[in-house]
């Protein structure tokens, strides 16, 4: 496990451009400084999608500095929680973390009308793990 004084999680996609890129962005409004947060890819795109940016735009989290970044041994051993979307077998295991799997649906190739009711069960399953956390979510 990390040594980190707060929980440290890792979100895990295939090209770290959709999902959990707005994991991370969602666990880092609502957590703050309470909860590490990392995202990765195993197959990383050249930038985030563009549907993703805009969808968070519209509830007022702004990602396009974000770019997609490559998953690491380094970075699953660090984390305390690993939740992955989507990438298989893709990302190594270590004993002693928490691993999860969250089924969504890709928003790869799609609009910004069918990335919304992901962007919102993404951001609900945040608030559930924030809960499991112990880590009161921040005021929006």
């Amino acid at each position: 496990m990390s040594t980190s004084p707060v929980p440290s999680v890792l979100f895990v996609c295939v090209h770290n451009a959709g999902r959990s890129q707005m994991a991370a962005a969602f666990l880092t409004r609502l957590g703050g400084d309470r909860v590490q947060v990392r995202s990765a890819g195993s197959a990383p795109a050249s930038a985030v999608n563009p549907a993703v940016v805009q969808a968070l735009v519209e509830v007022g989290i702004d990602i396009s500095a974000e770019t997609p970044k490559v998953l690491t041994a380094e970075a699953v051993q660090a984390s305390d929680v690993v939740i992955t979307m989507g990438c298989g077998d893709a990302c190594p295991y270590f004993p002693g973390r928490r691993y999860l799997d969250w089924r969504l649906e890709d928003p790869a190739g799609q609009g910004v009308a069918a990335v919304r009711p992901i962007r919102d069960e993404i951001e609900q399953r945040i608030r559930g793990l924030l809960a499991e956390l112990g880590i009161e979510p921040a005021a929006w």
